[in-house]
């Protein structure tokens, strides 16, 4: 068995956006687990605890559908937290960019993994990268006051050409991400 989960990865180049954005809310001290910036990524599937036979066939429909999507443009505006900045439990950086595209390829492989036994999720996609996760609520508001006067946060646009499929070891330093499989985007541009 192994923990899996199917993601975007932003590219290197914005890790220290990240750090800088994770330096400046630290101040508020509020009791947050921080997520390594080479951890930062969009997660289009987590698929939880599954088997190693699974493996296959999630990287067969993930890549059928990815071999027909060509590569989109994304970039970082934003910061903000879920359920609200005001009630921050998770600390987020957003997208913006070719959003469609994001969309119905997120779509397409909730339907492709319905059929494999993965339940879609219960929620609308909100595609989004996670800095950290409140631990407890020490200086929940101070966060919540650190988040509505950041400075504006943005990325330049960046090219995503490729999902990738990782399993995530726990322990009690936090996760370790290994990558299982690089799934590029390879249909061809409309533009």
């Amino acid at each position: 068995m192994l923990r899996a989960f199917l993601a975007i990865d932003p590219p290197a180049g914005l890790h220290p956006l990240f750090a800088q954005v994770q330096e400046e809310l630290k101040k508020s001290g509020a009791d947050v687990r921080w997520v390594p910036v080479g951890n930062v990524h969009i997660t289009l599937k987590f698929f939880g605890q599954i088997a190693e036979t699974q493996v296959e066939p999630i990287v067969a429909a993930a890549r059928d559908i990815a071999r027909r999507k060509p590569p989109f443009v994304l970039k970082i505006t934003g910061a903000g937290a879920f359920p609200s900045i005001k009630n921050p439990r998770v600390v987020w950086l957003g997208v913006e960019g070719d959003l469609n595209v994001l969309a119905e390829l997120y779509r397409q492989l909730e339907a492709a993994f319905a059929n494999l036994g993965f339940p879609p999720e219960d929620r609308p996609f909100s595609p989004h990268l996670t800095l950290g996760r409140m631990k407890s609520s020490r200086n929940r508001v101070e966060l919540s006051r650190y988040l509505a006067t950041l400075p504006p946060v943005e990325s330049e646009p960046f090219q995503i050409r490729e999902i990738v499929l990782y399993r995530s070891t726990l322990s009690p330093h936090g996760s370790t991400y290994s990558p299982l499989q690089i799934i590029p985007l390879a249909g061809k541009s409309l533009k």
